[in-house]
């Protein structure tokens, strides 16, 4: 079993940032390992810049190994009006199971309420049961389809009140 993830470093930095697009293709790449093509749902950098979101990179001894991301959303779920969806969640295979994922989303938590947002949003798919685990363990209930994939059978969308 890897060893756990305590030099864990992360870092806010543009979705643009080289060390982000690396591991943005890298998720892409999986993608099309697990459902046959990319995720072609629109992203807009500006969405992660100030004040509409934050993209991160974790770096473990100075090489990145996992990005996740939030931008603010007009989904109300949980009867949250002030919403953020959760992006870009990934950890490099090397990486995995060392609690990276679960820390990187305890910052997005944190870093998205500390911007007022009363609910954090996702979205993702069947094929990514590793995922649904983390969400699920991590108090994140399942809500109505939103977004881009809401009419797809693979996709499962999930929510959960970080503020009030």
């Amino acid at each position: 079993m890897p060893e756990p993830a305590g030099d864990l470093r992360i870092e806010r930095v543009p979705i643009t940032h080289p060390d982000a697009q690396l591991l943005v293709e890298a998720v892409q790449e999986e993608y099309v390992v697990r459902y046959g093509g990319r995720d072609d749902s629109p992203i807009d950098p500006r969405d992660f810049e100030d004040p509409l979101g934050r993209f991160f990179v974790g770096y473990l001894d100075g090489v990145p190994v996992a990005t996740g991301a939030w931008r603010r959303s007009p989904v109300h779920a949980l009867g949250a009006e002030t919403t953020a969806e959760v992006k870009r969640m990934y950890v490099v295979p090397a990486a995995q199971r060392r609690g990276i994922a679960r820390r990187m989303l305890a910052h997005l938590e944190t870093t998205a309420a500390a911007e007022g947002v009363h609910a954090l949003v996702l979205e993702t798919g069947i094929k990514q049961p590793e995922a649904i685990e983390l969400y699920l363990s991590s108090g994140y209930e399942p809500v109505p389809g939103f977004g881009y994939h809401r009419d797809s059978a693979l996709s499962r969308c999930f929510a959960r009140r970080i503020l009030g």
